[in-house]
């Protein structure tokens, strides 16, 4: 073997020691954060039950525990790195116009407290409810890497429990499958207070990432996951090639990365 074969073959050894030792940080810091394991089929099931007892019996959901609001108060006029998830439901228009309104407030009701249910069980927390919209958010101060994994998480389970969950419940009622369109980016955002009651003056969250992952949601197609490139980024290598970058038709996408100027770039899940 030459000397500048044997270079050539240090370096290939180096570059895929650096590639390894990435990928087991990576491993180290989405393992660390949680330590119970989702169990999706007990969460389908738990679903549908939840589900079941609402159009049958008209089953009232607990309160959610605001525990968003107490982690705002907490952070009000500090800026937050998070990753935003925004959930919306298909077709509700349609619905509204072919079913009792007394049966549309108890699907989209339902829908609504199941996809928070799903956030939460993701270590996420449940922002607002906005009409037939979800949004949520992850807290990323700490570790960004597990707040995105979680988020691309969240926004799996959702879909499946739509698909498992909730849509075959409604079928035997002859009710039409739903369907969600989700948006998910990461940044830093900063909390709100709309008055001087620290206790009760309203709290929220305004900044790009919000505003960014509600654009993303609006241009996904039904029970497709967008996200964007902060969020991608920062996903494992094994999730990231599950992923596909967007190819746009020209100027269907405006917006561009505050750091770079460049088209801020969006994936979407293939699975």
């Amino acid at each position: 073997m030459t000397e500048e074969n044997t270079v050539k073959e240090s370096d290939n050894v180096k570059e895929k020691s650096s590639s390894d030792q990435k990928n087991e940080l990576v491993d180290m810091l989405l393992s660390s954060a949680s330590e119970k394991t989702l169990d999706s089929e007990s969460m389908i099931l738990e679903t549908q039950k939840r589900v079941w007892g609402a159009l049958k019996k008209g089953y009232q959901y607990l309160g959610v525990v605001n525990e968003s609001d107490k982690f705002l108060r907490k952070n009000v006029f500090s800026k937050l790195d998070l990753v935003v998830i925004y959930v919306d439901l298909v077709g509700s228009t349609t619905m509204t116009l072919e079913m009792p309104e007394e049966k549309i407030a108890i699907i989209i009701s339902s829908f609504a407290q199941e996809m928070a249910a799903v956030i939460r069980q993701h270590e996420g927390y449940v922002l607002k409810f906005v009409g037939d919209a979800v949004i949520g958010y992850f807290d990323a101060q700490s570790n960004g890497l597990l707040a995105s994994d979680n988020a691309v998480n969240c926004a799996k389970s959702m879909i499946s429990v739509i698909q498992k969950g909730i849509n075959p419940i409604l079928n035997q009622y002859d009710y039409p499958d739903l369907m969600v369109k989700i948006g998910v980016d990461f940044g830093q955002n900063i909390v709100v207070r709309y008055g001087a009651d620290e206790n009760q003056s309203q709290v929220d969250i305004i900044g790009p990432a919000m505003n960014i992952a509600a654009k993303i949601q609006n241009m996904a197609k039904p029970n497709q996951i967008l996200i964007g490139n902060d969020v991608y980024k920062r996903l494992h290598p094994n999730s990231q090639r599950e992923f596909a970058e967007v190819v746009w038709k020209k100027d269907e996408w405006r917006y561009r990365s505050r750091i770079t100027g460049e088209l801020y770039k969006v994936y979407e899940f293939k699975g």
